[in-house]
This record gives C-alpha cells, structure tokens and sequence, in this order.
C-alpha cells in the first residue's frame, strides 16, 4: 500500500469514526504531518485526496509550500524567533504559539507583509515537562494578550497527549475541549466565531481527538510510513 491508498484508507476511517461520534466527516480538518518526506510524498498525498499538510521545520515548509502552493501548509514545530518571517504567511496556520515574544513577532512580520496570521495556541494540558506549551490557568492572560495584536488572529488551541494511554489521551482532548469552550465565552461574538479549532490527536489517538470534539488532526506515521502498525 503506497502513501496515496493510506491517505485514502485514514480519509475513510476519518468519516466513519466521525458518523460514530455524531459529526460530520467536514467538520475535521485532516493534517498530514508530511515533515519526513520528500516532495514525491507529498505528491502522491495530493493525488490521493490531501490538502492539508504539516511541517516542522522552516525549510521543510519554504520547500513544499513553493512546490505545491495549491495545498494548505500547517506549521506543528517550535518556533524560532529568527525563523518567523520564513513562517508567516506561507505556514495557513502556525499550531505552536505560546510565548509572548513570538507572538509580538508574527505580529510585526505580519504587519510588514499586509496579512493576519492565523495561530492555534498551544497548551500543555497533562503537564508533562517533556511537552511545551501554556498551562492551562496561563491561557487566558496569553489570549487577552493576542487579541490586542492587530496582525495575529487566534484561532483555538493546540494540544499534544501523553503517548502509550489511550485513557490519558481522552482525558487530555477533553480537558483541552473544556478549556476552549470556557475561553470562547469570553470572546466577544465577532471573535468567538472565529475561535473554533482544536488540533489534538496523531496517528495512535486520533479516534479519541475526534471523540472529544478536535476539528484537526495530526496524522503522518499512518499516512506516510509503510511500517507504522495501529
């Protein structure tokens, strides 16, 4: 099985497992974490369907986003504060925000460049030092301060699970819906119907993402590995 007939084969599990959870299959965002391979894989993605495509690294993204511009490029990795301006504008939407610095940055890039970069905050839910993001009790502060940033535009949030428990990993997509729905009550109307995405879930806990209610999902070991086993 190539990279186009497992894109193809998560697509469909992707609806099914959406019609169990009583949402419809367009309600989530497929991202296929394309950040180890080439541009042959990205190639063979797009003919099995993709669209939405995620990297890490700055010059993995300035390298296919130039080649395939007909796709939506998702930015997943730290950011570097040298590397923004590589970032803003071609990166759709940057899932990795969480320092006041950065933001101010995209802020000024953006602003220079005539644009509002859209971002997802992201959010340490299970408190794993391994894992970057805000606590959750800092989300609020961090959020009040983008929203006075003109060229940034918040979207929602990002988590990341503990790997290797599938229960952690609802209970951390939950935790992250809840927090969400408690931020987007605060938003005023205009800005809280933007402030709809939650991105959690990759190729072992997506199903329990979807569970939770994520409108992204982060897949590239199920799409573009032929040895990743579920």
């Amino acid at each position: 099985m190539g990279v186009k007939e497992r894109y193809q084969k998560v697509d469909a599990e992707l609806a099914e497992v959406c019609r169990a959870n009583g949402r419809s299959r367009s309600d989530v965002t497929l991202v296929a974490v394309s950040k180890t391979v080439g541009p042959d894989a990205v190639a063979d993605a797009l003919e099995g369907g993709a669209h939405d495509f995620g990297e890490n690294r700055p010059d993995g993204l300035m390298q296919k986003a130039d080649l395939y511009p007909q796709a939506a490029w998702h930015f997943i990795g730290n950011i570097q504060s040298r590397r923004i301006h590589d970032i803003v504008g071609r990166a759709t939407l940057i899932h990795s925000l969480f320092s006041e610095h950065h933001a101010r940055k995209i802020d000024q890039v953006a602003g220079e460049r005539g644009l509002v970069q859209d971002v997802l905050i992201e959010v340490n839910v299970s408190g794993e030092e391994s894992k970057s993001g805000l606590a959750p009790a800092d989300v609020p502060a961090f959020l009040a301060l983008c929203e006075n940033l003109p060229h940034l535009r918040v979207r929602g949030l990002m988590t990341m699970a503990p790997q290797g428990d599938l229960e952690v990993a609802r209970q951390t997509f939950e935790g992250l819906a809840q927090l969400e729905e408690q931020l987007r009550a605060t938003l005023a109307p205009d800005r809280a119907e933007a402030f709809t995405e939650m991105s959690m879930g990759m190729s072992e806990d997506w199903r329990e993402a979807v569970a939770a209610g994520a409108t992204i999902v982060r897949i590239g070991r199920a799409i573009f590995s032929d040895t990743f086993e579920e």
